[in-house]
């Protein structure tokens, strides 16, 4: 196990912001459809930086934007699975999807980084 312990820093006030995020699971069928449980995380710490950054993309119908960011964070995000869809992490008043996961746990207490790629094809009015 690795002695770096770096998750001091994720809760530091310096770096540190706060997110929520949204946990869809599948708890079963309804007449043949999927019961979907939608769970809300408020408040939760984590050191989100930017990823590639906002990359607008021009199409003959439409301009879209595309973007990510990285989340660091000792809560466990969790990505897509048999009954999980994958995290919803509302920042700044944007949603991304938890599009990779890095499980660092071995590094101190542990840790979780991950990428949240924007789910809006159009960026906010300012």
């Amino acid at each position: 196990m690795p002695l770096l312990d770096v998750t001091d820093v994720l809760s530091d006030p310096d770096f540190a912001d706060t997110i929520t995020v949204t946990r869809s699971t599948q708890s079963g069928f309804d007449h043949g459809r999927p019961v979907i449980t939608v769970q809300t995380f408020s408040n939760v710490t984590a050191v989100v930086t930017a990823g590639q950054g906002d990359i607008l993309k021009y199409f003959p119908e439409m301009t879209n934007i595309q973007g990510a960011i990285l989340i660091h964070t000792t809560f466990r995000l969790s990505s897509t699975s048999e009954t999980t869809q994958a995290d919803i992490v509302n920042w700044q008043g944007r949603n991304y999807q938890i599009t990779g996961l890095n499980d660092w746990s071995t590094f101190g207490v542990g840790f979780i980084m991950a990428v949240g790629t924007l789910k809006e094809f159009a960026e906010a009015a300012p």
